[in-house]
C-alpha cells in the first residue's frame, strides 16, 4: 500500500517551501529598500558649499556640505588686529547656524555678551550656544583680513585666494560640487 505524502503546512496554509519563497522575497524586498534609503541618505547630503562674487555671482571656491556639516571662518578683526574664529554648522533649513567664536581680547567692535556660555581656555575667549542663523555670509574679502574657510577640517580656501577688496558671499546650496543643481 502506498503511503500517503504528508506536507507540513502553517497555521496559514502555506507550504514550508512556499514560506522559504516568501523569505526570500521579503528579503530581496528589504535588501533593495535599503539600497534605496542609502540612495536617498547620500542624496540629501548633496549640498554644496560656494564662495562667490556677491555683484557677479561669479564662482571662486566650492565644496561637497551636508546638514550637520562644520564651517570655520577665519579673520583678522580690523580695529585690534586680532585673529577671530567663527564655527558654524549647516542646519536642515540650509542656514549657517553659529555656534562658537573665539578671539584672545575684548575691543573695539567685539561683543561682550554673544551667546549663552563664555569661558577662557588656552589664551582665548569662547562664546558659546549663539544658535544665530544666516542664509548667507557677506564680506569685504581681504588678503590680509581674512585668513581662511574650512569645511569639516579641510581647507576650502584662504583669504588669499579670492579677490582683494572684493565684496563675496559664502551660501550653502543645494547641488553638487562642479555646478550642478538638482
Amino acid at each position: 500500500m502506498a503511503r500517503p505524502k504528508f506536507t507540513s503546512r502553517h497555521s496559514s496554509g502555506r507550504t514550508a517551501g512556499q514560506g522559504r519563497r516568501v523569505c526570500h522575497v521579503l528579503s530581496a524586498l528589504l535588501g533593495s529598500l535599503a539600497i534605496l534609503l542609502a540612495y536617498n541618505i547620500s542624496a540629501d547630503a548633496g549640498l554644496v558649499l560656494k564662495v562667490t562674487d556677491w555683484r557677479t555671482g561669479v564662482l571662486y571656491a566650492e565644496s561637497p556640505a551636508s546638514v550637520g556639516s562644520e564651517l570655520s571662518f577665519g579673520w583678522i578683526h580690523s580695529q585690534e588686529k586680532i585673529p577671530w574664529n567663527e564655527y558654524y554648522h549647516i542646519g536642515e533649513n540650509l542656514r549657517l547656524i553659529l555656534d562658537v567664536i573665539t578671539f584672545p581680547a575684548f575691543g573695539a567692535g567685539i561683543p561682550e555678551n554673544k551667546g549663552r556660555v563664555c569661558r577662557v581656555k588656552d589664551g582665548l575667549i569662547y562664546m558659546e550656544e549663539i544658535d544665530q542663523e544666516f542664509t548667507e555670509l557677506v564680506w569685504l574679502n581681504s588678503h590680509t583680513a581674512t585668513k581662511d574657510i574650512v569645511l569639516n577640517g579641510r581647507l576650502v580656501t584662504r583669504g588669499s585666494d579670492l579677490p582683494h577688496h572684493a565684496r563675496l558671499r559664502l551660501k550653502i546650496e543645494e547641488g553638487d560640487a562642479c555646478g550642478s543643481k538638482r
